[in-house]
């Protein structure tokens, strides 16, 4: 297969679950995150699982628009084109009420989880525009749907403003050669879940975790395969449906301590 696809925010968690299932399906991979050094760890471990032709990486914050347009030149230089750019990268916030939140603290995740997306969308729609055609994905999180959580208005605003954001590119790239869509990945065990450290979460959400969430090498291969197959232009790709939720809590009795233990 000789799709190309990019992913930010691709070292660790859901981007690097995601890059190594297309890897798998033997896609050409381009990854980055804000430390060279760990887009180098991360290039080396997957070249040494797959072809190393088909990975390359470079550091860019996502937040800073020239470091995209250089990860976008690195994708079509190595290889070409690029036929599918996911807007992964994210910045998480532990849980707290907003007014505890410093103003520093607010610009910088902003910036990565809003400002970080439109300037991924962007480049990425003008660099397709001019190739003829290609596929932009946008990551929705809490906040992008569901109830209200209290301590989370700071990630849910910036997750909200996202899927705004996509349903609006999509009604602007309608009829042209760029499909626009979202991926829902659900509630996924990753740092950005759980804090630096698991033993600080809390009984409650251990508990709804081993009834909604999944590990990243269940949720990534379903992302990606549906990335690959889908033409449809809009497209919402979710993992965790309403229909899954409601299953899942019919049969919570038999999911206790499937990722926690809080007997």
């Amino acid at each position: 297969m000789n799709t190309t696809i990019v992913i930010t925010g691709a070292t660790r968690g859901i981007g690097r679950g995601l890059a190594e299932s297309f890897l798998k399906s033997g896609c050409r991979v381009v990854i980055c995150g804000r430390r060279e050094s760990t887009v180098r760890a991360a290039v080396e471990e997957l070249a040494g699982m797959f072809e190393p032709a088909r990975i390359a990486g470079s550091a860019a914050d996502v937040a800073e628009y020239d470091d995209l347009v250089r990860l976008w030149e690195l994708a079509v230089e190595r290889y070409g084109r690029v036929d599918i750019w996911i807007n992964n990268a994210g910045l998480g916030a532990p849980s707290a009420p907003f007014h505890e939140r410093t103003p520093d603290e607010i610009q910088t995740l902003i910036h990565s989880n809003v400002i970080g997306v439109m300037n991924g969308s962007r480049v990425a729609m003008l660099g397709m525009l001019a190739q003829g055609g290609g596929a932009i994905y946008n990551m929705e999180g809490l906040g992008s749907r569901g109830p209200d959580v209290p301590g989370t208005a700071l990630y849910a605003a910036s997750k909200a403003a996202v899927t705004r954001f996509t349903r609006i590119l999509v009604k602007d790239a309608a009829g042209g050669s760029v499909i626009v869509g979202t991926l829902s990945p659900g509630m996924v065990i990753t740092e950005l879940f759980t804090g630096p450290d698991e033993a600080t979460m809390t009984t409650a959400a251990k508990r709804v975790a081993n009834i909604l969430a999944d590990r990243v090498e269940t949720v990534a291969p379903f992302l990606a395969q549906r990335v690959l197959s889908n033409r449809q232009h809009g497209a919402h790709i979710d993992w965790l449906t309403g229909a899954k939720i409601g299953w899942r809590f019919a049969t919570a009795a038999f999911r206790r301590n499937r990722h926690f233990r809080v007997d």
